[in-house]
């Protein structure tokens, strides 16, 4: 069939390759199954291979996907550096060996990278995808992904991945079905009636091919009846290389197609099958999952079993595959033995989603092992769980484990599936079992004498009293430093010199910050990237509780891209939440609004580490007054409490104080309060306990002034400018407007145009109420309009900011408003102060994850 009602596409791709010699394009090509994606790009990268190099890869509808399995596709045609790289397993060195390719010398034919069926791709591709899209304007290539929009589910990866990819060189091809007077050509070329064709084939272009390429005259109701009704017309041999193929996705290659060379010939000669670059397949998925699903799952099985026996000796072979083929063969002894093999090669490019896919597919068949191994298999699942951000599923793995091990006597690693329990118990909010756990861990292993399982429960309290913080932490963490230098444990010595670090830094020792860079400097070295990531995730953390925002900042955004770049989703999801915390002290609130947004996306996990998301967003909300506010503080307190450490129960008591006070509750307020700030002053954090001191005192409560930071304690002791002027020196507007809020009515007056500007309409009106209650002067707040906005645009720089993400220049809003230019440019100014953005562009991105309304916060 040829490509009908095509034309435009392959045109918007032309053009694209053309386009490309200026830097890379990308051009995204969705549809639904069947849709003709695959033709189209056939049919584009055959019109252009004279002029450019063509590298195709394809992503497998595996059990678990392959780790990069494109990537190796287009190695096998690239050769060179990245088919080396491949085999080292450093995904940052493959990453740039990608990258490398794409960057040739400007003699050479430009790339078109094709990467199809991104549906089905692991979470290492996706990061390749993101990778490139940040970096492809610097290369004269088009990359060409196809993929199935209809089955991107609301959570599905591929969505925020699209969503990132620069908007300049990005653009959208969405193939629609054929229309009913191309079927109607199709069917007359045919000699068939068009009508039926197209109500049974809705226009997907693979079902008007397969009904007009059915033998017969009837019309089959669905594709797995065409797809055996041209299979009856054949050999048994032909049928049977067909089958045989089904269970293969993707294609198979020769080697597995040994004795079926007539049956494959018939296939290929009746258009069932079609030939690959690397063997045959089924012209589509569907047609392949058709022929499969027929199959009886005992002959289903056979094949897969033959299938495994065949590939289970060619060295090469992506272990993934093997444990497919297993998995459905039933054969328990080979996913066994496979599955850990593919989970560790998953984890070691940074799939750790992949890995715990494979160590749950080999647990599903471990039933009848012994214990031990069974043990180890769940020990082995915990860690890449954890290091995934599935805590609950890791904890559950390391109790199951710890009885195993219990029950056989086996002192060392029942002490260690203690330590682990205590770690998991802690991210998942249960302190007083994670204290449990680690003592008793100790008191296992300590009969046992030296050795690394101690060092490491020793750290591990060393870490629990950091985390309360307890003077303690600093003795444990050097017992197991001693340890640990002693028997030449670096594991065990890094993460020690991590709670040390940070036990210091919890003080106001600086020395700690360098220790805390030094400990991830030699993680990050040794390939220990939970320990490299801790350090700095702590580093963070506490410049964020002591105001350090520079210093938060610039390790916020370093240890961001080392997490998601090694994929410890549970990190990553925590460090959104403190950077959100940062963006919101320095005014950006839509950017805030987008970090603890992000941090809270995804299946939901038992523990506070969602706190620092939840108090920014609770926050914003609050303060902006939308209803939502209250819910999302009192999930955040819920955990806090349960955890009890001040890192999680100050900012949430704070917090509270804050939105009760704005909705005009004091007593409540108060009552929160008082859940902080005993644990804040008898820990001696000054910036903790200066806030809750502060709304205690703004609250009508007991001034404290001792021991606490020094705006509060200025504004407390009446210093109003000096407060003022110490958070307008951090950068903080929102905490200088507040400080000044409680000054005379000309500082008050101050305040209330910063909360205005910042779309603070809930705060604005309660400082305003407080102006009517002392006969002070009420300057008058901004139009109905501008409040609803939450970044305080007015009506007309709402309108200017569409046109911004539309891309149009100040000269093509100006005619589109019907304004004059001059005027638009200072509409586009407003517009950047407003939103707190140095450039047009990142206006634009802020656009584009508002809501279509443009008014409403996205979760009103």
């Amino acid at each position: 069939m040829g490509l009908l009602e095509r034309d435009g596409a392959l045109a918007d791709l032309t053009r694209l390759q053309a386009q490309s010699a200026g830097g890379g394009r990308i051009a995204l090509v969705a549809g639904e199954a069947g849709a003709g994606k695959s033709s189209l790009a056939a049919e584009f990268t055959r019109s252009v291979r004279p002029r450019a190099r063509v590298l195709w890869g394809a992503c497998d509808p595996l059990l678990t996907p392959r780790a990069l399995g494109p990537v190796h596709d287009i190695a096998k045609q690239a050769g060179g550096e990245l088919r080396e790289r491949l085999g080292d397993g450093d995904r940052g060195a493959i990453f740039d060996a990608v990258l490398d390719a794409l960057d040739g010398p400007r003699q050479a034919r430009r790339p078109v990278v094709v990467m199809e069926d991104l549906h089905w791709a692991d979470e290492a591709t996706l990061d390749l995808v993101a990778f490139l899209g940040r970096r492809l304007s610097l290369c004269r290539a088009l990359l060409l992904l196809t993929y199935r929009d209809d089955e991107l589910g609301p959570d599905h990866p591929l969505r925020g991945v699209l969503a990132g990819l620069p908007r300049g060189p990005v653009h959208r091809l969405t193939l629609p079905p054929l229309s009913a007077g191309a079927v109607a050509e199709l069917a007359g070329l045919a000699g068939r009636d068009a009508a039926p064709v197209y109500a049974q084939t809705g226009g997907n272009p693979l079902l008007v091919t397969e009904v007009l390429a059915a033998a017969g005259s009837g019309v089959p109701a669905t594709v797995r009846d065409l797809v055996l009704s041209r299979l009856h017309a054949l050999s048994p041999a032909a049928r049977d290389a067909a089958a045989l193929v089904s269970v293969v996705p993707a294609h198979a290659e020769p080697a597995l197609l040994a004795g079926h060379a007539a049956g494959v010939d018939e296939c290929l000669a009746g258009g069932v099958l079609t030939a690959t670059a690397d063997g045959v397949a089924f012209r589509h998925e569907l047609l392949r999952r058709a022929v499969e699903e027929s199959l009886s799952p005992v002959r289903r099985a056979a094949l897969h079993a033959g299938i495994l026996a065949r590939l289970d000796g060619d060295p090469g072979v992506d272990p993934a595959r093997l444990v497919h083929h297993a998995h459905h063969a039933g054969l328990a002894a080979a996913v066994l033995r496979w599955a850990p093999v593919a989970a560790r090669r998953a984890a070691a490019l940074g799939a750790n989603r992949q890995a715990v896919a494979h160590y749950e597919t080999a647990l599903r068949h471990a039933a009848g092992v012994p214990d031990e191994q069974r043990a180890g298999l769940l020990e082995a699942y915990a860690t890449v769980a954890y290091l995934a951000g599935l805590n609950e599923e890791a904890l559950r793995a390391r109790q199951e484990a710890l009885t195993v091990r219990e029950a056989a006597g086996d002192t060392a690693l029942t002490g260690e599936n203690l330590r682990w329990v205590s770690r998991l118990s802690w991210w998942t909010g249960r302190t007083e079992q994670a204290r449990a756990a680690g003592a008793r861990a100790v008191d296992v292993l300590e009969p046992l004498g030296p050795g690394p399982q101690l060092a490491m429960a020793y750290s591990n309290l060393s870490q629990l009293r950091m985390l309360a913080n307890d003077d303690t932490a600093v003795a444990w963490g050097e017992r197991a430093i001693e340890l640990a230098r002693r028997s030449g444990d670096l594991d065990t010595e890094v993460h020690a010199l991590v709670n040390v670090g940070s036990a210091r830094l919890q003080r106001g020792d600086p020395a700690g910050g360098d220790e805390l860079e030094r400990a991830h400097r030699v993680a990050a070295a040794a390939g220990l990237d939970d320990h490299a990531v801790r350090a700095l995730v702590n580093r963070a953390g506490i410049a964020v509780e002591w105001y350090e925002l520079d210093v938060a900042q610039e390790v916020l955004d370093r240890v961001l891209a080392y997490a998601e770049a090694r994929e410890l989703g549970g990190y990553a999801r925590h460090l959104l939440g403190y950077r959100a915390t940062v963006r919101l002290a320095r005014g950006d609130w839509p950017g805030a609004e987008n970090d603890a947004s992000q941090g809270l996306a995804g299946p939901p996990q038992r523990g506070p580490f969602r706190c620092p998301a939840q108090v920014t967003l609770g926050l914003l909300w609050s303060r902006r007054g939308a209803p939502d506010s209250t819910g999302l503080l009192e999930a955040a307190a819920g955990s806090a409490y349960e955890a009890g450490e001040l890192q999680f129960v100050g900012p949430v008591a704070a917090a509270l104080a804050e939105h009760h006070w704005i909705a005009g509750d004091p007593r409540r307020a108060l009552d929160e309060v008082r859940r902080g700030l005993p644990l804040a002053v008898r820990v001696g954090h000054p910036w903790l306990a200066g806030r809750l001191a502060y709304w205690q005192w703004r609250c009508g409560g007991p001034a404290v002034v001792d021991g606490i930071a020094e705006p509060y304690r200025l504004l407390i002791e009446g210093d109003v400018a000096g407060a003022a002027a110490e958070w307008e020196r951090r950068g903080c507007e929102y905490a200088a407007a507040e400080a000044l809020a409680c000054g005379d009515d000309d500082e008050a007056g101050r305040a209330l145009r910063v909360f205005d500007r910042l779309g603070a309409a809930a705060t604005a009106r309660r400082v305003r109420a407080e102006l009517r209650r002392r006969g002070a002067p009420v300057p008058r707040g901004p139009r109905p309009a501008t409040v609803a906005d939450p970044a305080g645009l007015t009506a007309r720089q709402r309108e200017v900011l569409g046109l911004l993400a539309d891309g149009l220049s100040d000269a093509e809003i100006a005619v589109r408003l019907s304004l004059s230019a001059k005027t638009v440019g200072h509409h586009v100014s407003a517009v950047l102060a407003k939103l707190g953005v140095p450039s047009r562009g990142q206006a634009a991105a802020i656009a584009r994850r508002r809501s279509p309304k443009m008014g409403n916060p996205p979760h009103a």
